[in-house]
């Protein structure tokens, strides 16, 4: 169990960040472990084909990241320093990491270092430029096609959460952020079997909350200090990523709105751009956009910028008009 108590410039300090190094570490682990990732089968399989038709080899980046993933070195997921940092960007702060540090991360492995492992120990500056090389020649071929709708979707779930926020506080924030999180009183806990840590953030320092496609069903945190402490956590609609399947689309409501305008508020249960849904939907872009200009008129949709993007989220209006129907769409996966 991770504890860590909140002050009130705790509270003001924290803030959502994406981490393109993140979803490549919990990706790896989806890769190797498909039996308890398997919202990430298909992507699974066809990565794995790519990667093997590419012959890329990964023994350094795959050796660091074990499954079970009981500790993946710090210096390897670092909690990101701005909202939006590129793959360019984490993998420069990783290579400024220094040789100490690395020799630190790797002592805390607890079983014999392997061949890969031992010579970044030994060289760790070398070593870590083969482990950026190799994160590069994965991620193009692993992520780098998918980010885009990665990114979209984390965006969501960032406004999301701000939607939650204003509703009720930080005690809405975290009631169903994952079932290993709890929030009492300003006291956050993170139930990690096998690990026991307390940490009071009265430096101000507040909690990065970082969403991840990736690391779903699980959670993961990085408290180490001084380094200000993240929580990895899945974000909303993961499970739409990789659909191929139609959307079930309550009836009654559909009589009331017609088909189109009521498959698109059951998917806006995550927030989704106007391409998104034209793909989802098999719509196209223009009538997607009368649509929702239309489902915002009548108060049941409304939009929201994150970055080049214009997401659009159903209301509480809409909510109360799908009851139990729009339920689904509202769970994680």
């Amino acid at each position: 169990m991770l504890t860590l108590e909140f002050s009130a410039g705790d509270l003001a300090r924290s803030r959502f960040a994406r981490s393109p190094l993140w979803e490549v570490v919990t990706s790896i682990e989806s890769l190797k472990d498909p039996g308890r990732h398997a919202l990430h089968l298909s992507w699974a399989r066809d990565t794995r084909d790519r990667l093997a038709a590419d012959r890329i080899r990964l023994p350094l980046l795959t050796t660091l990241v074990p499954v079970p993933a009981a500790y993946v070195p710090d210096f390897l997921t670092p909690v990101p320093a701005s909202g939006e940092p590129t793959l360019e960007d984490e993998i420069d702060r990783l290579l400024r990491t220094g040789p100490e540090a690395v020799r630190a991360d790797l002592d805390r492995i607890s079983t014999p270092l392997a061949p890969e492992v031992l010579e970044l120990y030994e060289a760790p500056a070398r070593g870590l430029a083969r482990l950026a090389d190799e994160i590069r020649a994965y991620w193009e071929c692993a992520l780098a096609p998918h980010w885009p709708r990665i990114v979209r979707l984390l965006d969501g779930e960032i406004l999301r959460r701000g939607r939650l926020i204003a509703r009720g506080g930080t005690e809405a924030l975290f009631a169903d952020l994952h079932p290993s999180v709890g929030w009492d009183n300003g006291v956050l806990r993170v139930a990690h079997p096998g690990y026991e840590a307390s940490r009071a953030l009265n430096g101000g320092q507040g909690l990065v909350l970082i969403p991840s496609v990736f690391v779903w069903p699980g959670v993961f945190s990085q408290s180490t200090p001084p380094a200000q402490p993240g929580l990895v956590y899945p974000a909303r609609g993961i499970g739409t990523l990789w659909e191929r399947g139609s959307t079930p689309v309550p009836q009654a409501v559909a009589g009331v709105l017609g088909r189109s305008r009521a498959l698109l508020l059951t998917i806006l249960g995550t927030p989704a751009s106007t391409t998104e849904l034209a793909e989802r939907t098999g719509m196209p872009t223009p009538t997607v956009s009368h649509h929702l200009t239309a489902l915002r008129a009548a108060g049941l949709a409304v939009s929201h910028r994150a970055g080049r993007s214009v997401l659009y989220l159903r209301t509480e209006l809409a909510e109360q008009l799908l009851g139990p129907a729009g339920g689904p769409q509202e769970d994680g996966a």
